[in-house]
């Protein structure tokens, strides 16, 4: 079977350990043949090119810059103009291909063009996995409105949202909520195409031993003897940075230290942060390697996740999955919509507290730092991973709409 992914992530190299990479070689390693379709932003100043590397072939096409914009009308255009070039780079480089499935993630929500030519040129199933809710992430957190001249951009984009549920013969959520809040906004939607299909990887136990974690440890200059709290990842405006930082500042238990690892548009909040406070308790690192970045994981106590408490959609965060890998347990801090910390906590491998009260925050983590149950929790976590967020259950899963098409 031919399987055409498209996304406008990075996708350099399908042997990473990502989710869409991590999916992609379980379809090839099953025989099928993967396409991938994906953008070289402007900012990496390199032209459209086509390889076939690792056994997949991969086309990427110069676009604007769409993650990397440096303001959102650049991020607009980009993220707009994106759909005729990847048109025509399926049309220059896979003219001779016929496609069986079409594979594709939010976001974006604007590539329902492309979508509808190869499924209509090739009689192409398409799975749709949500792992985005756009527009409406942007209102909750005052990008967008709903009226006024905004409210013309929220309406054009909404209309998008619906054009791409509709092309899509299936829809994998990643959540019940997640689920759930997609009925309710879209009540014309079949229930039939909509199922839970989770962010799921190729399950490796990434955990440390403790000699391991004392050499890492001493090599970044971490505190040996305290609770490592480490939050890896995007820090942009769904993170609740400025929530974040609030918490930081008022815990100041002499058992915590908050490691921060990650990039994004909030990033420079907490550069500022921790050069005018110098907090004895924060460590802010920008970017490691991979694999450094898995084995730093791995050597903390605690993985956190953020999410702003003005969410109405319900997210889900990817970031848990490498925590529970490196057999962490999880403290979420989220809004009241998601259900993640409804999972953690039910799954006995964390802990949950809404994003919109730091007492709550540092009465929470005072009592973490002091459970004895963490190496327990952490091993539960792994479990769970094993049972739940296995990438082999997505293949299947996807694999299963094709087989009863045939």
């Amino acid at each position: 079977m031919n399987i055409l992914f498209m996304t406008i992530g990075r996708m350099e190299n399908i042997e990473d350990h990502t989710i869409y990479c991590d999916l992609l070689r379980c379809f090839r390693n099953q025989g099928h043949e993967v396409y991938t379709l994906s953008p070289y932003e402007k900012k990496c100043g390199k032209k459209t090119n086509y390889f076939y590397e690792n056994s997949v072939h991969m086309l990427h096409v110069a676009a604007g810059n769409i993650t990397g914009a440096a303001n959102i009308l650049e991020k607009g255009i980009a993220t707009i103009s994106i759909e005729p070039s990847f048109i025509k780079g399926v049309k220059k480089y896979f003219s001779d291909v016929k496609f069986d499935l079409i594979l594709y993630s939010t976001p974006p929500i604007t590539l329902c063009g492309v979508i509808e030519y190869v499924k209509k040129r090739d009689q192409a199933k398409t799975y749709l996995l949500l792992k985005d809710i756009f527009p409406q992430n942007a209102v909750d957190l005052g990008m967008l409105k709903k009226q006024g001249l905004k409210g013309l951009i929220y309406r054009y984009f909404r209309n998008k949202e619906k054009r791409l549920y509709a092309v899509s013969d299936h829809i994998g959520c990643m959540s019940l909520a997640n689920m759930n809040y997609i009925f309710r906004q879209n009540p014309d939607l079949n229930f039939e195409k909509v199922e839970i299909c989770p962010n799921s990887i190729e399950v490796l136990n990434k955990s440390i031993c403790f000699e391991e974690k004392r050499r890492i440890r001493e090599k970044y200059k971490l505190p040996l003897e305290k609770t490592i709290y480490v939050y890896g990842g995007n820090l942009g405006k769904p993170q609740g940075v400025s929530f974040l930082i609030e918490c930081l500042q008022k815990q100041q238990a002499a058992g915590a230290f908050f490691l921060i690892i990650g990039s994004g548009t909030e990033y420079g909040k907490l550069e500022d942060f921790v050069r005018n406070d110098r907090p004895a308790n924060v460590r802010l690192i920008k970017y490691i390697p991979q694999e450094e970045y898995d084995s730093m994981i791995g050597a903390c106590d605690v993985g956190m996740i953020f999410l702003d408490h003005r969410f109405t959609i319900p997210n889900f965060p990817s970031r848990l999955l490498g925590y529970m890998q490196a057999e962490l347990p999880v403290l979420a801090v989220t809004d009241t919509n998601t259900d993640v910390g409804q999972v953690i906590v039910n799954g006995g491998f964390g802990w949950w507290c809404e994003s919109d009260d730091t007492n709550k925050f540092v009465r929470l983590t005072d009592k973490i730092t002091e459970a004895l149950e963490r190496k327990q929790m952490g091993e539960r976590a792994f479990q769970y991973l094993k049972e739940h967020y296995d990438v082999k259950a997505a293949c299947r899963k996807i694999l299963s709409h094709c087989e009863k098409a045939e």
